[in-house]
């Protein structure tokens, strides 16, 4: 018992970090600090990433560049300005953009004639030249992707969750008819988006329809990935949206048709960001640091020689020549001016999924010992076994991510019936209500209490491809709607 007045003791700091269970956002911080992921820049919002932290950026964008790639999509480059006039043509998305704006009044010591955003996204500046670009339906699809950074001036920033200036891609559409949108819209939500998401970051993602009060700005449907991190809470780790024509009637996008009849263009956008490296944080991470799925880690596996000694250091170079043959991102840790155990609590701040360690009484008894990062677990294999060790353990890591994080999701769903039981429910994890039960005004009453609808299901949990009409409960669509689910959760 803790004597009266006395402080309770505190939990022992794993690795030196707050342990995720008393202070998670402290605990996410000193991750992505410790790990040298990023830092805060000179300018309030904006970041610094660091190699680690980038080299996983590359990793993700290789991902989602193929997979965007195979979709039919290619890459292009827009300016990073864009005329003010252009926002104001669509009247919903400079509404909806309004207030995280950044806009340049003054440039080469003058004032502008006409101010100029920094983009915040590109549906306008690329719509205009859609506009130039598409004639006939010969033209269609048309299908454009981005690789950019955007300026949105974020209020309360957090590293790689909200920041001011963040990397993302930006995809944008074109399409002949409304189904021929819709299709593609959903097919990146699956094929480029949720594959990434679950078969690379071993995340598992509910994908869903937002509501009308969640939707993005200008779009007539938005398709969200939404999952849950450790903490309880969702993050939307990326959208595809339907724009309807709404940007093609006020850009002028139109094509001849097959009959000789002009129509307006349908459009689709979709974007993922640096969000996901906070993502892979806050769903793998544990009291020892980041926990990275073998596809995303800059390195798959560490040597660590444990001392400066010919023999140790000559098996460790010859380990890692091994494990470089078979195709392996390793790395010699060769660093003995450096103490054995602040090395390794380094690698696994970092999440390296694999640490091979090797001293001289390992190599006098022929062996290493291999550590499985996601484990914590430690195994004692034949010097000449270690790359099929380091293959089986990198072999599972992905999947055993990936349950475990399934498993936490499901520890914190709860099925309610009441806006009451929700709002309770949301102080630990995700609740599923039926949609009709927030009735008119329920997103409202959530809202107040920080808590939002993070996506809408079909009864069953899968996707539904339905219209959503209203954004506070009153639902329709096709097919009918009254089955819906929402989840429901705070959220970063």
């Amino acid at each position: 018992m803790t004597p009266a007045g006395d402080a309770a003791p505190s939990k022992p700091r794993a690795g030196g970090l707050t342990p995720r269970d008393v202070d998670f956002p402290a605990w996410y911080q000193e991750v992505v600090a410790r790990a040298e992921m990023a830092e805060n820049g000179p300018v309030r919002g904006t970041m610094v990433i660091r190699p680690w932290g980038y080299a996983i950026w590359e990793r993700l964008m290789a991902a989602l560049d193929e997979r965007i790639k195979a979709a039919g999509a290619r890459n292009a480059y827009f300016p990073l300005f864009i005329p003010e006039s252009y926002l104001r043509l669509e009247a919903e998305h400079v509404e909806g953009f309004s207030p995280e704006l950044a806009v340049v009044t003054h440039g080469g010591g003058k004032e502008l004639e006409e101010p100029v955003v920094v983009r915040p996204t590109s549906e306008t500046v690329i719509n205009s030249f859609f506009a130039k670009w598409i004639q006939s339906y010969r033209d269609l699809p048309l299908l454009i992707n981005q690789w950019a950074n955007v300026i949105r001036w974020e209020l309360r920033p957090r590293i790689f969750l909200r920041t001011t200036e963040f990397l993302w891609q930006e995809g944008h559409t074109a399409h002949a008819t409304e189904a021929e949108a819709r299709r593609y819209a959903l097919r990146i939500l699956r094929d480029v988006y949720a594959a990434v998401m679950t078969g690379v970051a071993a995340t598992p993602v509910l994908l869903g329809q937002k509501t009308e009060r969640e939707r993005f700005a200008g779009a007539t449907r938005t398709w969200t990935c939404e999952a849950m991190m450790g903490d309880g809470k969702a993050l939307q780790m990326g959208t595809s949206h339907e724009l309807g024509q709404n940007f093609a009637r006020a850009f002028g996008i139109r094509f001849t048709d097959e009959t000789g009849v002009q129509q307006l263009a349908w459009q689709t956008s979709w974007g993922v960001s640096t969000r996901l490296i906070g993502a892979l944080v806050m769903a793998h991470g544990d009291d020892f640091g980041l926990r990275l799925p073998p596809a995303l880690a800059p390195l798959e596996v560490v040597v660590v020689a444990v001392r400066d000694e010919a023999p140790v250091l000559e098996a460790a170079r010859a380990l890692v020549a091994s494990l470089a043959a078979a195709g392996h991102r390793v790395e010699l840790d060769d660093r003995t001016d450096t103490g054995f155990g602040r090395r390794t609590v380094d690698w696994e701040l970092k999440g390296v999924p694999v640490r091979v360690e090797i001293g001289p009484r390992d190599l006098a008894e022929g062996t290493v010992t291999v550590v499985t990062r996601h484990r914590r677990s430690k195994e004692v294999v034949p010097l000449t076994g270690a790359p099929a060790a380091v293959a089986a353990v990198l072999a599972t890591v992905a999947g055993d991510l990936y349950d475990e994080a399934e498993r936490f999701r499901e520890s914190r769903t709860a099925e309610v019936s009441t806006i009451a039981e929700a709002i309770e429910a949301c102080a630990t994890g995700f609740a599923r209500i039926p949609w009709a039960a927030l009735a008119a005004g329920g997103e409202a009453e959530l809202a107040a209490g920080a808590i939002s609808v993070r996506c809408l299901l079909d009864a069953d949990g899968t996707l539904f491809e339905g219209g959503v009409e209203g954004g506070d409960g009153a639902a329709a669509g096709d097919p009918p709607s009254g089955g819906l689910v929402a989840v429901v959760a705070r959220s970063y």
